[in-house]
């Protein structure tokens, strides 16, 4: 499968746990961004509970999302809509779940980043989407969020890096940000920190991209390899980050 180069890269929604470092100041860095603090609460939720139902499946093929645990976001954070029978978790993820903190979109209420995570990733993932959310609904500002889920690891209250943790974002109505609502359909890829290069990763004519660098208790890569077709089996456009 041929692909283009890699040339750029269009933030998007990549995973779903909170960024584990700090860099600038959170008021100097909020400031400047065109979301500086949370909107209403009613904006963030979806008003038609299967909507966002169906929203959630459109991340995995079919064969998969179909017995999937469904998530929907409630009053206080994510809650099973539908209970899965093959161990995969999917969501509509929301901005502060995107893993660097510095997002300029991290407060805006139209994001919907449809995921689907497999066992691994749903087990030692999943709880740091949950924990963002629930802090996030409780009106914490962003830097209240990235020390709230230090302290959670610090406790020991999340679980380490499972091997083989993956994703999905294959859904066709997402909405990313702003300036491109897409980012291409995708597969993430969630490991220990190192050099990407045994992978490939950011170099020429290569389909691996390093998404995302999680630094802080446990360091994470995202790497994602772009994919030729939406979830539900029809052709994708070159678009997004994967221009």
């Amino acid at each position: 499968m041929n692909r283009k180069v890699v040339t750029r890269i269009i933030p998007g929604l990549v995973a779903l746990f909170a960024a584990l470092s700090a860099g600038r100041p959170a008021q100097a860095q909020e400031a400047k961004t065109p979301y500086p603090s949370m909107a209403s609460v009613e904006q963030y939720f979806m008003p038609d509970r299967d909507a966002e139902i169906a929203l959630a499946r459109s991340a995995a093929p079919k064969a998969i999302s179909s017995q999937a645990e469904i998530l929907v976001l409630g009053q206080h954070g994510y809650e099973t809509a539908s209970q899965g029978t093959n161990g995969w978790v999917c969501m509509v993820e929301r901005g502060w779940t995107y893993p660097d903190h510095s997002f300029r979109e991290f407060w805006n209420p139209k994001i919907r980043g449809p995921e689907c995570l497999n066992p691994p990733a749903a087990r030692s993932i999943l709880p740091i989407t949950r924990k963002t959310a629930e802090l996030a609904l409780a009106g914490r500002s962003r830097a209240e969020i990235i020390a709230g889920v230090e302290d959670a690891y610090a406790r020991k209250e999340m679980p380490a890096l499972e091997p083989g943790a993956m994703g999905y974002m294959l859904s066709k109505d997402a909405y990313l940000t702003d300036t491109s609502d897409h980012n291409g359909p995708h597969l993430m890829f969630y490991l220990p920190h190192k050099d990407p290069a045994p992978w490939g990763a950011n170099v020429a004519d290569s389909p691996v991209l390093r998404g995302a660098e999680i630094k802080g208790a446990q360091p994470i890569d995202i790497l994602m390899i772009p994919v030729d077709e939406w979830s539900d089996g029809t052709m994708a456009p070159p678009a997004g980050i994967f221009k």
